[in-house]
Order: structure tokens, then C-alpha cells, then sequence
């Protein structure tokens, strides 16, 4: 496992206790330091792992509010506590980090969900982080012109 793949991790797994607690903010830098010790001995990205629950706290209701836009069918409380605080992991990367580039913030988010969450959490971060993908950085992709596209042969008969 590569470090910011594990730092990614224990972001997750602080958020995760910080959110199952019921957000309490005091007691954030506890977590992390806990979890650091517990499940990153030998990690040299730490200061990764604080960027992330910093990020995401710090971008909290705009996070929140994305994912509440983009899965309109899945009210913000009803989603899990991992694949909740997953998506605030890769949605921060994906609009506020500069150091990771969209795919690979997707991608770590992807891995997280598999490894942490249910059958189905892989497929709904995709999903939601893939919209935000397309809204946010296709948008401006020019669609190539109808006569570039390659025609279309037909059998004679």
C-alpha cells in the first residue's frame, strides 16, 4: 500500500470516528493522532492525512452540499458513514486539493470505498464523483464537429 494510499485511509477512518461520534470538532486532532499511531507506523505523508480532515472540515458544508446535488435520491444522513465520508475525501481533492489530479483523487476514492464500505459503495462514489468530474472538468472539453466524426459505411446491395 503506497503512503498517501494509507495516509488516504486513516483521513477516512478519523472522519469516519470523528462523523460516528456525532462531529465533534475538539476532538479531531485526538482521532487522527490515535489513528496515525495505530495504523501508520512507518507512514512518511502524515502531514497528507492532516491536509484531508483539515481540508474537509475546513470545506465542510459546501462538500455536504455537492453531495447532496449530485445524489439528489440519497439525503445527506442516509448515506453511510463511510461512503459518506469518503466522497467528502475525493470531493475535496477533486475541487479544493491542487496536489492530486482529478482521476487519481477519484480512483483513491474508488479503492476506499471498496476496501471500507459495502458491495455497492464502489459503484455510488463513482457515480457521484464521476458527475462532479464531468460537471466540473469536461464541461469546457469542446465536442468535435459532426464532420470529424468518423462516417458511417453502408453495405450495397
Amino acid at each position: 500500500m503506497s503512503n498517501r494510499h494509507l495516509a488516504r485511509s486513516i483521513a477516512m477512518q478519523t472522519l469516519y470516528e470523528w462523523d460516528f461520534r456525532g462531529r465533534p470538532t475538539a476532538i479531531l486532532p485526538a482521532l487522527m493522532e490515535h489513528d496515525l499511531k495505530e495504523f501508520g507506523a512507518g507512514l512518511t505523508e502524515t502531514e497528507f492525512t492532516k491536509e484531508l480532515v483539515d481540508g474537509v472540515i475546513d470545506h465542510l458544508d459546501e462538500i455536504d452540499k455537492m453531495i447532496t446535488q449530485y445524489a439528489p435520491e440519497w439525503p445527506l444522513e442516509q448515506i453511510t458513514i463511510v461512503d459518506r465520508n469518503v466522497l467528502r475525501i475525493g470531493i475535496y481533492e477533486l475541487k479544493f486539493s491542487e496536489n492530486v489530479p482529478p482521476k487519481v483523487a477519484i480512483n483513491e476514492a474508488i479503492e476506499l470505498a471498496k476496501s471500507f464500505g459495502g458491495p455497492s459503495s464502489g459503484r455510488f462514489v463513482n457515480g457521484v464523483l464521476g458527475s462532479i468530474y464531468k460537471e466540473y472538468f469536461l464541461k469546457d472539453e469542446p465536442t468535435p464537429p459532426a464532420s470529424d466524426k468518423p462516417e458511417e459505411k453502408t453495405k450495397e446491395i
